[in-house]
C-alpha cells in the first residue's frame, strides 16, 4: 500500500510538471508582440523613413526639360529703313528646348524643420498603438481570471464528489445492515450524477474562454493549460503612470514641431539656377538661326508679407495645445474616479472573504453533525446533501470572492499603469 501511495504521488507529480502553464505577465506580453495592431509599428516606421527622404529631396538639385514649338501672327520690326543695312525680322515660327537646374542654397531650415514633424508624427502615432494594445488588458484580465475561477470551481467540485463518494460507501454499508431505508444511496447516486453535469459545463465555458484568450493573445492555448494565480499587490500613491499621459506629451511636441515649421515658411530662399537651351531663334533675337545658349544666377525669394497668415496658423497650434491639455486634465480626472470605485471595490470583497470564513467554518460543524446524524439514521440522505451543498456554495462564494479580489487589483493596476 505504501508502495502504490508512493507511484501514485510520483505520477501525479509529473503531470502537474508536465502540464502547460501562462501567467498574466505572459498574456500581456504575447498581445503587445502579436496582437494585428502591433505590426502597425513597423509599417509606420517605414512609412516615416520615405517620407523624409522625399522632404529631402528638396537639397537636391531640380531638374526639368522643356520643350515647345510656336507660331505666331507677328513679330518685332524695326519701323525704319537703313541705308545699307538689312534686318531680317525673326521667323513667325519659332522653336526651343531647354534644361534648367535649380539648386536650393538656402532654405532657412524649413526642410529641417519638416523632418522634424515627421518624427514628431512618429512617435506619437507609435505611442497611440501602445495606448490601443494597453486598453487590451483589462479583456485579458477578464478572460484569465474567469478561467481561474473555471479551475477553482473544478477543485471545488472535485472534493465535493470525493466527500459524496466516501458518504455513499457509508451509506450502502449502513443499508447492509438494516441502519439506513433502501434508497438512501439513491439520492447520493443522482447528486454525483449532477456533478458530471457540471463538470461538462466547467469544462465547455473554460474551452470558450481559452479560445477567446488564445485569439486575443495571438498564440494557441491548450484546452489544458494551467493559468497561474498572479500575486498582486496595490500600491495606494496617487501616481498615475498610464500611455497615454505620454501620447498627450508626444502630441504637444508635434505641434511644437509644427510652430517651428509655421516660422520657417516666410524666411528667405536663395536659389542657383542654370538653364541651357537650343532654339530658333535663341538669345539673339535677331538671328533666324538655331542656337545654343545658356542662363545662369541666382534667385533670391523673401515673402516679408504673408497677410498674419503664419501669425494665425501659430495662435491655431496654440489652441490644439489648450485642447491636449484640456483632454489631459479629463483623463486623469476620470481616471482618478475609476481608481477610486476600484479601491472601494477591492474593500468591499476582501471583506466579504472574511465573512466566507467565518460562514465556511460555520458550515463544516454543521456538515460534521449531519454527516453523523446520517449514519445513524437519524436523517435523511437528502438533508446531508442539502448541508453539503451549503458548505460547497460558501466555499464557492470564498473561491469567487478570491478570484473577484485579483481581478479588482489587476484592473486597479491596469487602471493606473503600473
Amino acid at each position: 500500500m505504501k508502495k502504490l501511495n508512493t507511484l501514485l504521488i510520483f505520477i501525479l507529480t509529473l503531470s502537474a510538471f508536465g502540464q502547460e502553464k501562462l501567467s498574466l505577465d505572459e498574456c500581456y506580453s504575447l498581445v503587445n508582440k502579436n496582437y494585428p495592431l502591433a505590426k502597425q509599428n513597423e509599417m509606420l516606421a517605414r512609412q516615416n523613413t520615405l517620407d523624409k527622404k522625399v522632404i529631402k529631396t528638396g537639397l537636391l538639385p531640380k531638374i526639368d526639360f522643356d520643350a515647345q514649338a510656336t507660331y505666331q501672327s507677328d513679330v518685332i520690326e524695326l519701323p525704319i529703313n537703313l541705308p545699307d543695312l538689312t534686318i531680317v525680322p525673326p521667323n513667325k515660327d519659332q522653336y526651343k528646348a531647354t534644361i534648367s537646374v535649380n539648386q536650393l542654397i538656402y532654405g532657412g531650415g524649413l526642410i529641417d524643420a519638416t523632418t522634424k514633424v515627421k518624427d514628431a508624427a512618429l512617435k506619437a502615432q507609435q505611442k497611440n498603438i501602445e495606448v490601443n494594445l494597453y486598453q487590451l488588458k483589462k479583456n485579458i484580465n477578464q478572460l484569465y481570471f474567469s478561467i481561474i475561477l473555471l479551475q477553482e470551481k473544478r477543485a471545488l467540485l472535485d472534493a465535493k464528489k470525493a466527500q459524496l463518494e466516501t458518504k455513499l460507501k457509508e451509506v450502502k454499508a449502513g443499508i447492509d445492515f438494516g441502519v439506513l431505508l433502501p434508497t438512501s444511496d439513491k439520492v447520493l447516486e443522482a447528486e454525483l450524477l449532477k456533478i458530471a453535469q457540471q463538470y461538462t459545463e466547467i469544462d465547455q465555458n473554460k474551452i470558450s474562454l481559452i479560445k477567446t484568450l488564445s485569439s486575443v493573445i495571438g498564440q494557441e492555448i491548450s484546452p489544458n493549460v494551467l493559468l497561474e494565480n498572479p500575486t498582486l499587490t496595490t500600491s495606494l500613491d496617487g501616481e498615475i503612470k498610464r500611455p497615454e499621459l505620454d501620447l498627450f506629451n508626444l502630441q504637444k511636441q508635434q505641434i511644437e514641431a509644427s510652430e517651428l515649421v509655421a516660422s520657417k515658411k516666410n524666411a528667405p530662399k536663395l536659389m542657383g539656377f542654370a538653364t541651357g537651351g537650343y532654339g530658333n531663334p535663341g538669345l539673339n533675337m535677331l538671328d533666324n538661326s538655331f542656337q545654343t545658349y545658356y542662363v545662369v544666377g541666382l534667385k533670391l525669394n523673401w515673402n516679408i508679407f504673408d497677410w498674419k497668415a503664419s501669425k494665425k496658423e501659430k495662435k491655431s497650434l496654440q489652441i490644439n495645445k489648450e485642447i491636449i491639455d484640456n483632454q489631459q486634465e479629463i483623463f486623469k480626472l476620470n481616471t482618478n474616479i475609476e481608481l477610486n470605485q476600484q479601491l472601494a471595490e477591492i474593500n468591499k470583497i476582501a471583506a466579504f472573504i472574511e465573512s466566507d470564513k467565518s460562514i465556511i467554518e460555520l458550515r463544516k460543524k454543521i456538515l460534521k453533525s449531519a454527516a453523523s446524524q446520517l449514519k445513524n439514521g437519524v436523517i435523511t440522505s437528502s438533508a446531508y446533501i442539502t448541508e453539503l451543498t451549503n458548505l460547497y456554495e460558501a466555499e464557492n462564494n470564498l473561491s469567487t470572492h478570491r478570484i473577484e479580489l485579483l481581478l479588482a487589483k489587476a484592473n486597479y493596476k491596469t487602471t493606473k499603469g503600473n
